[in-house]
Parts: C-alpha cells; structure tokens; sequence
C-alpha cells in the first residue's frame, strides 16, 4: 500500500514480526469481542505473551528477560497490535512493558526489582501507572495522594483515576507527595502491590471506546508502603516522570500511526466490494482522492516515526520531540478515523465493522498520556527557550 520502502528494520527484525504477527491472529483477534464484553483482557492472555517473551524483552537475562535493549523490536509489538485493530489490548500490553516496566529497571531498589520484573515478564502479575487524579487531570503537580514517613515505610493515602490496566493491576507505580509545601519537588514514586492492605479498586468504567481495556480508579487508605518501594530519590518523582514520558509518548504515537494504518486497509477493502449507483465506490473521485489523502498522510507519519524510533535507539529522543510525535500522530489518527467511518457510510457506524470500533477507540488518544494541548506547550517551551 505504502511506496517508500522502509529502512529501519533487519532481516532478523522481519522474522519477529512474523511471530508476533502470528502469535496475535491466534491469540489476540480472534478474543477480542468478547474481551470487550468483559471490559478487559483475560489474564490467560497475559500469560501466553509472556510464555511466548513479549513481555519485558529489555529487562535484564538474570531477571528472566531477553536484555534486548534496541527499541524496533518493542515498535514491532506496538505496531503489529495496532494493526490488528484490537485498540484495547494495542494500549494495555505496551503500556505494562514499555511504560511501567522501565520505572522500576531504572529506578527501582534490587529488592523491587526481584520481586516484580519476573512476575511481569511471565505475566503473572500486570502493571499499571498511576499519575492522575480527579481532581488534577494532567496537573501533575496538582496531586493531592500523600505518602507521610513513617520511618521505615510510607503510609500512602489518596486516589488516582483514568488508570489504564488498573483493574486487573498487580503492581502500580504511584505518584504522590512526599512534601507537599515543595510542589513538583515534593513529588514522589512508589510501588503499590496487590497485596497490600488498604489498597482498592473501582469497577471498570463504562467508556466510549477501548472496551477491552480495564480502566477504574484506584483507591489507597492508610497502605503501608515499604521504602524499599520508593522509586528513585525521594522528591525525584517530578524529574522521572519527565524522563520516562518520553517513551510513553512515542509509545502512543506508533500505535497512533498503526491503528490508522488497519482503519486505512479495512477501507480500501469496503470500497472495492461496496456498490452505489451500479458502480464501486473506489470509482468515485470523492473515495479515490480522500483514500489518496490518507495514504499520503500515513506514510509521513510512519516515516517520521521510524526517524523517532531510530533516534530514541541512539539516545536521543527529547520530551519536545516526542510530544510532537504524539500530538501530531493522535491528530491524524482521529482524522483518519472520521474520513473513513464517512467512507463507509452508515455501516461505519454499526459496532460490528472494524472502522467503527477503531473510531470510538481513537478519541482518546489525544487526551491520555498527556493531553495535545499539554503537547503544544511542551514543544513551544523549547523552541521558545
């Protein structure tokens, strides 16, 4: 579909992708109706991604991982799910190995870091982070969740909502304050488990879009949190955030560009086969010239995002850089969206038809993982500097 070749990926590159392409037509399409029944994956599917090392693949070989540390093979998993149109399990995989896992392989003590990577490299137990709060939304220093020193624990109390995986959550890297009289200072991460006393969970909510993703919020009262569960330097929390969100954004905007990409090929299969006036809608100069336009536009964007990718390898990659890619990606993929629910007419709106999923599912891609207006200020900060 696409013309200009693709320069970023290997040989041996290729063969992973086959398998995970593989691995997710029997494993991840053929669940995802009723995933999205239940508001979320199974953790037998968990399982098999771990059993088959696509969880974690960058952590350490003495931590149960792979200890591949070149980001394209963690694009392909990215850009295959996204491909897949499954949008649920296409956040909520990535977001376990690419977002959360790198918080505690950074900053977490070795005791965490026993204690949490293997389980979540095989998938027995599932991550989640937990930045936002009802009352602060992407004012992260607005946070109002305390954890108050107690000598050799924290007591940590608060709620964090809009929590992607937060229902079947394991462990959760949750930001609170420390000192809340010193602002983005006060700030601190700590590791939340599923075992300790005090900490609950919402229902999953009833959403728009991303029906087979377990999104709720989480409840902490008087949870007695270990120090060896501190994430870093106390009062650090602010900086890791800013660090580790460069990837994240990445994160989105590959899957942005990819579940374009599914909503783009479920189209150009409609026209062909769908008829109007005795002839096929792909004959219609309106349909040609909008599928040309997308095409165009997906392709910038892949190629753009393989540059990031390239550069995020090397070291790269800055909060400004990626914050244009997740706006800009996020922005397309909402467009895309509309133009081809349009393209499908009324059946674009009947929830049985990919086009229509993926268009409910994409909204919220410009809010989550910093809204695109956050984006904006964040890129006009540099170039402003």
């Amino acid at each position: 579909m696409f013309g200009l070749p693709r320069k970023l990926f290997t040989e041996e590159h290729e063969l992973f992708r086959q398998s995970v392409r593989d691995f997710i037509a029997k494993e991840v399409i053929p669940h995802n109706d009723e995933w999205e029944k239940q508001k979320m994956v199974s953790r037998e599917s968990w399982k098999k991604f771990g059993e088959n090392g696509f969880l974690g693949i960058q952590a350490p070989e003495a931590l149960g991982g792979l200890n591949i540390q070149d980001f394209r093979y963690n694009a392909i998993l990215i850009e295959e799910l996204g491909l897949s149109g499954c949008s649920g399990p296409a956040i909520g995989y990535p977001l376990h190995s690419d977002i959360v896992m790198p918080y505690i392989l950074h900053y977490g003590t070795e005791a965490a870091q026993q204690r949490y990577i293997p389980s979540m490299i095989s998938g027995d137990y599932i991550g989640a982070v937990a930045m936002t709060e009802p009352g602060a939304g992407s004012d992260l220093q607005g946070m109002r969740s305390t954890a108050v020193d107690h000598g050799d624990y924290y007591l940590v109390n608060g709620s964090k909502t809009f929590i992607t995986n937060g229902y079947l959550s394991d462990v959760v890297v949750v930001a609170v304050k420390t000192d809340p009289s010193k602002g983005a200072k006060g700030i601190s991460l700590v590791l939340i488990d599923r075992d300790m006393e005090g900490f609950s969970k919402g229902k999953p909510f009833e959403k728009v879009g991303l029906h087979a993703q377990d999104t709720c919020e989480l409840f902490f009262e008087d949870v007695k949190v270990p120090k060896e569960n501190l994430l870093g330097k106390e009062g650090e929390g602010f900086k890791y955030l800013m660090t580790e969100l460069a990837q994240e954004r990445l994160v989105v905007a590959l899957a942005a560009v990819a579940l374009g990409e599914f909503m783009l090929d479920s189209t150009i299969s409609y026209v062909k086969e769908r008829k109007a006036f005795n002839k096929s809608l792909s004959e219609f100069q309106n349909t040609r010239f909008k599928l040309a336009e997308m095409t165009a536009s997906l392709e910038q964007g892949r190629i753009y995002c393989d540059y990031l990718v390239e550069l995020h390898n090397e070291g790269k990659l800055d909060s400004a850089m990626a914050s244009a890619a997740k706006y800009n990606m996020t922005e397309l993929q909402c467009k895309v969206a509309d133009e081809c629910v349009q393209l499908h007419g009324g059946y674009g709106y009947m929830w049985e038809y990919g086009v229509a999923r993926a268009y409910a599912d994409a909204r919220v891609q410009r809010i989550y993982a910093g809204t695109n207006e956050i984006m904006k200020e964040l890129i006009a900060r540099k170039i402003l500097k």
